[in-house]
This record gives structure tokens, C-alpha cells and sequence, in this order.
């Protein structure tokens, strides 16, 4: 096996299992210890990996802050699975919260496309363009601070107004799920108070993210794995993920 091979291997590992030991990967690979610390020092050095003591684990991303019309081009065909997969769980005479999310944006667009007769709250003012010809769908929009880098409305104002209503499933956004501490992350402290009320005012949390996003981080927690029903991605990731989010009690569709 080529070193360039044995790397990318090294870094398979590392996305499935969480961590790797040097000695086991010299036995699998059948190289010396020594040999695998420099493939882990390679690898450190690239930003992929962070060694530990015997070992390494996999280097977590920091979500990059983009606008959302930035957002809402990146992996489009990967969001459009997953917008799907939530529509499918939307009941006529729900009442429904789309917070801001680009995912959210693609499912308000099919939601208007097949008139459902349901009430969506939301505090992402630019979905309420879809249904300007859409006589069943009734729209519910947040009062607040609107934030253009974000696209919605957020902040006290917000959290005020959310908190007055109450919604059968929420549908959410995030920068990130760190299954390390459990943790469900977003980059603004206002969005992420203002998911937080969501959250506590809807009877199922259906969060809506690309399996990448297992990688990535925010700098704000806002909510934990326990707190979610159901995480929609575009396909089932490695069997790990799915063991933690088994355990916290978090379904995967």
C-alpha cells in the first residue's frame, strides 16, 4: 500500500470510528509504530487530525459564517433531499415553525408549490414570497430585529413573540453537531437564543443539516442531542454517528 493510500485510509478510520491508536493502525497497515507516527504527523500538519497521547482523533471544523445567499447555493441538490424528507412529515392543519435556515427556504418553496393547507410560523422573512399565490397555506411571521447577514428576525423582540405561540414540529437549522459533548451549534448568540425558544414552544424538533455537518462546529451552543426528535440528512452516515444518536434517543431519517 502506497503512503498517500494508507493516509486517506487513516482518515476513513478516523470519520467511523471517532479515534485511532498507533498501534493498532501499525498491526491493520502492518508498518511499524514508528512509521504511523510520522503518517499522523503528516496529517496533523495538512490541519486533518489532532494527535493524541497513543493516537489521534479527527480535527473538527469551524463552520465558516457566511451570509445566507452564500448558503443557500452551497450542496443545493444535498439540501433538496433533505427539504423533501421534510415535507413528507408535514400533515395537513399542522402548525409548523420554519426558523432560518437555508434548507428551510427550499422546503417553504415546496410547501407553497402543493397549497398545503397548514399554518407555518416563521422568522425568516424572505419564504413569505412563496405564498403570495397560495390561498391554503396560512403564514405567521415573527416580529423583531431582522438580521440581513442572517435573512430572519432575531433577538429579545423575537423570543417574546415565539414564545406567545405554539407549533406541532419545528423545523431547524444549525452550523453543527458535535457528538463529543453532544452539542448542536450555530455561530450568533441572538439566532441561537432565539432557536432555543423554538425549540421550547414546538412538540417535535426536526433538526435539517448535511451529514458534514457531524464535522463542523459554531462558537454558540444552543441546544444538546436530547433536545431533538429527529435529524434529516441527505443518507444515513457511518455507523458510529448512528450509535450515538441512538443512545441520546435522536431518530435519523
Amino acid at each position: 500500500m502506497f503512503a498517500e493510500e494508507r493516509l486517506n485510509k487513516i482518515l476513513e478510520l478516523l470519520k467511523t470510528e471517532g479515534k485511532v491508536l498507533v498501534k493498532d493502525l501499525s498491526i491493520k497497515f502492518n508498518v511499524s509504530e514508528p512509521m504511523i507516527r510520522k503518517d499522523l504527523q503528516k496529517l496533523e500538519k495538512e490541519g486533518q487530525i489532532k494527535r493524541t497521547y497513543g493516537g489521534a482523533i479527527l480535527k473538527r471544523n469551524l463552520a465558516e459564517t457566511t451570509n445566507i445567499s452564500n448558503r443557500m447555493i452551497k450542496n443545493l441538490e444535498l439540501k433538496k433531499m433533505i427539504a423533501h424528507k421534510a415535507f413528507n412529515l408535514i400533515n395537513e392543519n399542522e402548525v409548523i415553525f420554519l426558523d432560518i435556515s437555508s434548507i428551510n427556504f427550499i422546503l417553504a418553496e415546496i410547501i407553497a408549490q402543493n397549497n398545503k393547507n397548514i399554518t407555518i410560523l416563521t422568522n425568516m422573512v424572505e419564504i413569505t414570497a412563496y405564498f403570495r399565490n397560495n390561498s391554503n397555506t396560512n403564514i405567521i411571521c415573527i416580529g423583531g430585529t431582522y438580521s440581513k447577514n442572517l435573512g430572519g428576525v432575531v433577538g429579545s423582540a423575537a423570543i417574546e413573540s415565539i414564545s406567545k405561540y405554539r407549533a406541532d414540529k419545528a423545523f431547524i437549522g444549525s452550523c453543527g453537531v458535535n457528538l463529543s459533548d453532544c452539542s448542536i451549534s450555530n455561530f450568533d448568540l441572538e439566532e441561537g437564543n432565539t432557536k432555543k425558544t423554538i425549540i421550547n414552544c414546538s412538540k417535535s424538533i426536526y433538526l435539517l443539516m448535511e451529514n458534514e455537518k457531524f464535522y463542523f462546529d459554531g462558537a454558540y451552543k444552543f441546544a444538546h442531542l436530547k433536545d431533538i426528535n429527529t435529524i434529516i440528512t441527505e443518507e444515513n452516515p457511518n455507523s458510529k454517528i448512528c450509535e450515538i444518536l441512538n443512545k441520546n434517543r435522536v431518530d435519523l431519517l
